[in-house]
């Protein structure tokens, strides 16, 4: 009965590091219907209202994430070294990103220097990843979708970079984001046609693919200034993506609800950003942003239900 109670005693230890991915979604929402509000004539206050939710929940899983090192740096070191779970060691900096764009309005100074810490930070992660394969210390198991996060995230920067006058530095980082993505689309793809397959739990993760063409199409129109050319170009893959998703999306449905639903969230949402910044009909922005809404409204909700239940406190 002392074992029994010892392993229901909640504790950081086993909380999940997928679980970074919040903020993300969230964010990623949020700044789609600020977006809603322009091109569509959405009410101002759901983005907003969103946007602070998502200063909270980065807030608060953060928080957690660093009382776990502070308390377990053993398992949060374990699951560093966890060749697929090490890829969501870059979601606070996506997510702090996504809070620099929602502060830049209200507060410029403040949302210049989150951009630049999150820019400072993410490239360091990138780097350590890198580090770690270049060094003969990868594994071909990190071939998954989540590797885009740490690698390809970079790619966010110049959506909100070049309005707070990090032109310079907006290109760069757009530069390393798209020919890392260049770089590693083709060993997932390689992985997906010759095996092994994904794992069921990895399965909805496929969506991360829709992220860096449609995150590409709006950095790439935010820096040129201009809604077509190239950015139509990678529009267009965003769109093939979507459309192979969407025949799928039965066969993910089946997969039972995990942190790597997560995954889900921000790409969905990128891609109404996407359809909305470079002018897409009406009557295909609401539709995807609906869909991106209710989509991270039920992730949202199935996550609070395993916290109710107390499973980030417990061995998965």
């Amino acid at each position: 009965m002392n074992a029994a109670a010892r392993t229901l005693r909640p504790t950081l230890q086993f909380l999940p590091l997928p679980l970074l991915a919040m903020p993300m979604g969230l964010g990623g929402v949020g700044l789609a219907w600020r977006q809603a509000r322009h091109y569509l004539g959405a009410p101002a206050a759901i983005g907003e209202a969103l946007l602070l939710l998502t200063a909270l929940a980065w807030l608060g899983v953060v928080g957690l994430q660093v009382a776990r090192l502070l308390r377990h740096p053993e398992a949060v070191m374990e699951e560093i070294g966890h060749p697929v779970r090490v890829a969501f060691a870059a979601a606070p900096t996506i997510g702090l990103m996504i809070l620099s764009a929602a502060a830049f309005p209200h507060l410029p100074a403040l949302g210049a220097l989150l951009w630049s810490v999150a820019v400072a930070v993410h490239l360091l992660v990138a780097m350590l990843l890198l580090r770690r394969v270049v060094g003969g210390r990868g594994d071909p198991a990190m071939l998954a979708p989540p590797l885009l996060i740490p690698l390809v995230g970079n790619i966010l920067a110049p959506v909100f970079g070049v309005a707070m006058g990090f032109a310079h530095m907006s290109w760069i980082m757009f530069g390393v984001g798209l020919l890392l993505w260049l770089a590693v689309l083709p060993l997932l793809l390689y992985r997906l046609f010759a095996g092994p397959a994904l794992p069921p739990p990895l399965v909805p993760s496929l969506v991360v693919l829709l992220a860096p063409p449609a995150v590409g199409a709006v950095a790439l129109a935010a820096l040129t200034g201009q809604a077509e050319g190239a950015a139509l170009g990678l529009a267009g893959m965003a769109l093939l993506i979507a459309a192979v998703l969407l025949s799928l999306a039965g066969e993910i449905a089946r997969i039972p609800f995990g942190m790597g639903w997560w995954g889900t969230t921000f790409p969905t949402a990128a891609f109404a950003i996407m359809l909305m910044a470079l002018r897409f009909p009406a009557w295909l922005a609401w539709p995807a942003l609906l869909f991106a809404t209710a989509l991270t409204a039920w992730v949202t909700w199935r996550t609070a239900q395993a916290a109710r239940a107390g499973a980030f406190y417990r061995p998965e």
